[in-house]
């Protein structure tokens, strides 16, 4: 279930213009921080450095 929600973050992250939190929120999270630690645990990179490559 994590990898299927961090592969729709990457997904929302790549394509859209929606803030880190508003995905975070958009997945489930209380909390963006959550997601960001949850997000670069199963990455290695925080949600901010990965998104770094689309723009």
């Amino acid at each position: 279930m994590q990898h299927k929600m961090i592969e729709y973050a990457k997904l929302r992250l790549s394509t859209s213009t929606h803030t880190i939190s508003e995905i975070a929120y958009e997945l489930g999270f209380e909390h963006p921080q959550s997601f960001s630690k949850i997000f670069k645990k199963n990455t290695q990179q925080s949600p901010v450095e990965f998104r770094q490559y689309f723009q």
